[in-house]
């Protein structure tokens, strides 16, 4: 699949090894917060727990959502951050797998102009848009500001979100 995104400077292209060390990075961001409530574990405990969980979370990927588009975000060449997604996810939706946006490059408007991407294809193909979310991940405040409701939750962390097109 394509993907073209609307703002001028941004554009996604596949995974490869190369990125491996990039998407490590990206990822461990998202678990910045949580190593910082185990201060007894040293930096390499740190980085040795999120690294097996990252290529946990990256095989799980590969295996579970066979069929799905794996995507390195950039901005004008420079890597951002990340987007997995599966445009017809069990015959059901889209499904945003992942996005993340690396710390030094958030809140910059990037992962809105992205998703907004995202449900224009979506409504466009007449399938729902879905993404999992964590219940403290702050970015769930965004998918709300944008439509998404949460449609199910599983033991009270994960939150299935899902937009759909209203005409």
């Amino acid at each position: 699949m394509t993907l073209n995104l609307s703002h001028p400077n941004l554009k996604v292209r596949p995974i490869g090894h190369n990125d491996m060390a990039f998407l490590l990075d990206t990822y461990a961001s998202t678990r910045a917060q949580e190593m910082e409530r185990v201060p007894h574990w040293t930096d390499l405990m740190k980085r040795e727990f999120v690294t097996s969980q990252f290529n946990a979370q990256h095989e799980y990927y590969q295996k579970n959502y066979v069929g799905g588009d794996f995507w390195v975000i950039e901005n004008d060449g420079k890597n951002i951050g990340r987007l997995y997604l599966h445009e017809n996810f069990q015959d059901k939706g889209m499904r945003i797998i992942d996005i993340t946006i690396a710390p030094s490059f958030r809140n910059r408007g990037w992962g809105a102009s992205i998703l907004k991407d995202l449900m224009d294809r979506a409504a466009r193909l007449g399938r729902p848009l879905s993404i999992h979310v964590e219940t403290f991940n702050p970015a769930k405040n965004l998918y709300t500001r944008l439509g998404f409701k949460t449609v199910s939750e599983t033991n009270g962390v994960y939150h299935l979100m899902e937009w759909t097109h209203t005409t």
